[in-house]
């Protein structure tokens, strides 16, 4: 989570939301994430994504059924989406998000019964951290 972590912070200096990704693969991080939408004027940049397309890239597939994910922000709809076709096995996350979360929030996407694939999902780690992180964030534009 450190790493995602550190890609959030850095995203924040950027300007865009403070909300960062990685993929592990066999213990070694494949793939670094970060929010981007405004940097790539791309709506889907959202860090999740980022991270996923690079870690496909890197491992030269589509599936990453031998992967996790370790993102500082609950997904949204679209990256719970996105984290069911690749086939992410384990979903770590930290800070909730009530607004626009998609996994334990709103429309708990891997609890429907049109989900094809259901990571694990171990929520809260690193919570304080990313919670901060968005507060700040957001404070500062406030």
């Amino acid at each position: 989570m450190r790493a995602a972590l550190d890609a959030a912070a850095a995203a924040g200096v950027a300007g865009e939301v403070p909300v960062g990704a990685v993929v592990v693969h066999r213990g070694t991080i494949v793939a670094t994430g970060a929010n981007a939408p405004r940097a790539t004027c791309d709506p889907t940049a959202h860090a999740e994504i980022v991270a996923i397309r690079a870690a496909a890239a890197a491992l030269g597939r589509d599936r990453l059924e031998d992967c996790d994910l370790w993102v500082t922000l609950e997904p949204c709809a679209m990256c719970a989406g996105a984290i069911a076709h690749a086939r992410i096995a384990r979903l770590y996350y930290a800070a909730p998000d009530p607004k626009g979360g998609a996994v334990e929030h709103g429309p708990r996407f891997f609890g429907q019964s049109t989900c094809h694939h259901r990571p694990e999902i171990y929520p809260g780690i690193g919570e304080g951290e990313a919670a901060a992180l968005l507060r700040a964030f957001f404070a500062g534009r406030r």
